[in-house]
C-alpha cells in the first residue's frame, strides 16, 4: 500500500512525475492526487483555478497545446485507460528549447505529470481514456494555440504502432510547425 506521494524530477526543470497517495483495501482504493501542502513542501506552487476532463477513444491524438498568454500550469492524470503523454520545452531562452519528453500515464500506474507554464503538452490515447487536467490558470480560448503533433523539428517518437489509427480534430490537423511558432513567439 502506497501511503504517500512520490515526486520525481524529469529532464526539464519544473516538470515533475508524480505518483499520488493511494490507500487500497478489499473495497478498492482511495487516491489523493493533489495536496497543496505536500506540493508546497516539495517547492511546487500549484493553485487550482479550473479542472477539466477529456474522454477519448484509442487513437485520439491531442496535439502539442499551450496558452499564448495567461499560460496554464497543469497537473495531468489519466484516470482510466492509457495515454502516452508528452511535454515540449517552449521556454524562449532554454538550452532545451524544442526538446520533448514522454511518459506513460494510465489508470493502472496512477502517475501524473506536472506541466509548468512555458511548456507545450499533448498525448496519444493508447486505450480509451479519461484524463484529468488540474489547471493553475483559467482556459482562455482566444489565447489557445498549438504545434502540429508530427512536427519534423521536434520529432516526437509517438508509439503509433500501439493504435490502429490516428484520430485528429480538424483544428489539430492544421496547427503551426515549431519553426512557425519560433518565428511568431520567440
Amino acid at each position: 500500500m502506497n501511503t504517500r506521494f512520490e515526486i520525481e524530477n524529469t529532464k526539464f526543470a519544473g516538470v515533475k512525475l508524480i505518483t499520488p497517495f493511494c490507500a487500497e483495501d478489499i473495497r478498492g482504493c482511495f487516491i489523493k492526487d493533489y495536496s497543496k501542502e505536500i506540493f508546497e513542501s516539495w517547492g511546487i506552487s500549484h493553485e487550482l483555478k479550473e479542472v477539466f476532463y477529456t474522454v477519448s477513444h484509442s487513437g485520439v491524438m491531442r496535439a502539442i497545446h499551450f496558452q499564448r498568454e495567461k499560460e496554464q500550469a497543469k497537473l495531468v492524470r489519466c484516470i482510466k485507460g492509457k495515454i502516452y503523454d508528452v511535454v515540449v520545452d517552449l521556454r524562449k531562452d532554454s538550452p532545451t528549447l524544442g526538446q520533448w519528453e514522454g511518459f506513460e500515464l494510465s489508470g493502472d500506474n496512477r502517475r501524473e505529470i506536472l506541466v509548468p507554464e512555458h511548456f507545450g503538452h499533448g498525448y496519444l490515447v493508447i486505450e480509451d481514456a479519461v484524463v484529468s487536467y488540474k489547471c493553475a490558470e483559467k482556459f482562455y480560448g482566444e489565447f489557445d494555440d498549438g504545434i502540429i503533433w508530427n512536427d519534423v523539428d521536434i520529432h516526437i517518437k509517438w508509439p503509433t504502432d500501439l493504435v490502429s489509427r490516428i484520430i485528429l480534430s480538424d483544428r489539430d490537423k492544421n496547427l503551426q510547425s515549431f519553426r512557425q511558432f519560433q518565428n511568431t513567439y520567440l
